[in-house]
């Protein structure tokens, strides 16, 4: 870069420093709902000082427009993938396939052992479709319906599932990060993956450890009644039968095919939606509101499920708001609870109120919005990579690293220092792909110089760069997410312990001298 348009580290921390300030007075202003706008405006806030700055520096806004273009369009891919996920998530409930997985799920798993085996089946999943996103939109959706049935923090299960999503897109040699990272660092695929194995394995058994002594502590103990009703209401709502697994089960053969995530996925969508059809034909015409010719309830019913909102158990409202309103309570309790409202005793009362808050809980979690629910996590997304995208334009990003690289001496600070980095562009530009690409480019030559093999970078990157983008709620990941799963991201960061543990531990092996690759005397690997 031209020495005349090099910023300065204050001038490049800036926006950062802007960005930070808003975003945390947007928590204190909104809560949970700052990622429903006011986020947005934070980013596009920032995004216009860096510009300030950019035009200080004498950068043309024509310049900077290219970057943001630039940004965007590499998120464009993950742009399509979401607004695909949400018409899956809608013809995937409408078809039962979900509320199948659920029902047979509630059969099965208990408080004790549930958060291991969703963290577990979560990761075998995600290692054989290369994709986290794909796993989380499906069976972690199944998961969540069951863990909140059975009681449990759904943070808590967030955490589980993103946990087993993201070990199992780590080590699937389908996955793109999994692709990109040595790409990026000049290593090989599968060196990559034997070598970020050191790391990554040790990281998911003590997450499992974690989540199993969890179960032993949940006081979570649903009576046997309670389950039953919301299996009577699975059953009275939905066909239920092994046969609707077929459409997960053809969508995961797909991906294992090598099939591209955006096809796959629509595929999927398609199959749930001629389920649907198919085996639930009084459903489509609650949803569709419509009667008679049945090719036309079914195309208004699967078109709605789609693209808008549905809200299968929304018949069951309104009835019980006066009894509700007795207790204090702002939502509706199940039919089957009507009796208990004869008794007097406050245990038994206690008892209606958590039944009526776990029925809110499954009548959220049998809402979908559809391709318009995603609307809100696209709108972030865009905003957060026009931000990225100037910052990296301007040579802002690149000005603030730099700074950083300077002061790692030591093996041990150098990768921490890739570490950071990672996490910061997690932070500032927003994207899991530039996390591992931008720092990729500007540490190897160094890891080079310092004569260690590029594995070493490329499972930093994976274990620092991969992981950690989930954790931010305007990151492409955060936000995706939390939009699929309905938890915000300050609901389940910190109880996501593979994707907190992973960084720590490529860090611990980087101080202490674990398994570091050298390059030979020939600078070979």
């Amino acid at each position: 870069m031209n020495e005349t348009r090099r910023p300065t580290i204050l001038l490049a921390v800036i926006p950062i420093i802007v960005l930070v300030t808003l975003l945390a007075l947007n928590v204190y202003v909104y809560g949970e709902d700052a990622t429903y706008g006011s986020n947005q405006i934070a980013l596009l806030i920032a995004a216009a000082v860096a510009t300030m700055i950019g035009f200080s520096l004498k950068f043309s806004w024509k310049e900077m427009q290219s970057g943001i273009v630039k940004s965007i369009s590499a998120a464009l891919p993950a742009l399509i993938i979401l607004l695909l996920i949400g018409s899956l998530a809608g013809t995937w409930m409408i078809s039962g396939v979900v509320p199948t997985m659920i029902y047979y799920g509630l059969q099965i798993l208990n408080p004790t052992i549930f958060l291991f085996a969703a963290c577990a089946v979560s990761a075998i999943v995600a290692i054989a479709t290369g994709s986290s996103w794909s796993t989380i939109a499906t069976v972690g959706l199944a998961l969540l319906g069951i863990g909140t049935v059975l009681g449990i923090n759904p943070g808590v299960i967030a955490g589980a599932i993103i946990s087993g999503a993201y070990f199992g897109d780590k080590m699937s040699p389908l996955s793109d990060t999994t692709n990109l990272a040595p790409a990026m660092a000049g290593t090989d695929l599968f060196t990559h993956i034997r070598y970020m194995a050191l790391t990554t394995i040790p990281s998911i058994i003590i997450t499992l450890i974690i989540f199993l002594i969890w179960g032993f502590t949940i006081e979570s103990n649903p009576s046997e009644e309670g389950v039953q009703g919301i299996l009577s209401l699975l059953e009275s709502k939905f066909y239920i039968s092994p046969l609707l697994f077929l459409v997960p089960v053809a969508v995961i053969i797909l991906i294992i095919k090598k099939i591209d995530a955006i096809p796959a996925l629509f595929i999927g969508t398609l199959l749930g939606a001629a389920a649907a059809v198919i085996f639930q034909p009084d459903l489509m015409t609650q949803i569709s509101g419509e009667s008679g010719n049945y090719l036309y309830v079914a195309y208004k019913g699967t078109m709605d499920a789609m693209f808008g909102g549905i809200s299968i158990l929304s018949d069951d409202f309104g009835q019980f708001e006066p009894l509700l309103n007795q207790f204090g309570q702002a939502k509706d309790i199940p039919t089957a609870q009507i009796t208990a409202l004869k008794m007097e005793s406050k245990e038994y009362q206690q008892l209606i109120i958590k039944d009526a808050e776990t029925y809110k809980a499954i009548h959220k979690l049998f809402a979908t919005g559809g391709m318009f629910g995603m609307m809100n996590t696209v709108w972030l997304i865009i905003c957060a990579m026009a931000f990225g995208g100037i910052m990296e334009a301007c040579g802002l990003l690149q000005r603030i690293t730099s700074a950083v690289v300077s002061l790692a001496k030591t093996t041990g600070s150098l990768i921490s220092t890739t570490v950071g980095t990672c996490v910061f562009f997690n932070a500032t530009a927003s994207d899991q792909y530039l996390s591992i690409v931008v720092p990729g480019r500007m540490f190897a030559k160094t890891y080079k110089d310092r004569g260690l093999a590029p594995q070493n970078l490329s499972r930093t990157l994976e274990d620092s760069g991969t992981v950690t983008s989930v954790l931010f709620p305007w990151n492409t990941c955060g936000a995706a997410q939390s939009t699929v799963l309905g938890v915000a991201t300050g609901e389940y960061w910190m109880y996501c312990f593979f994707n907190l543990i992973s960084p720590v531990m490529t860090m611990i092996y980087g101080y202490f001298g674990i398994k570091i690759a050298k390059l030979s005397a020939d600078g070979k690997k």
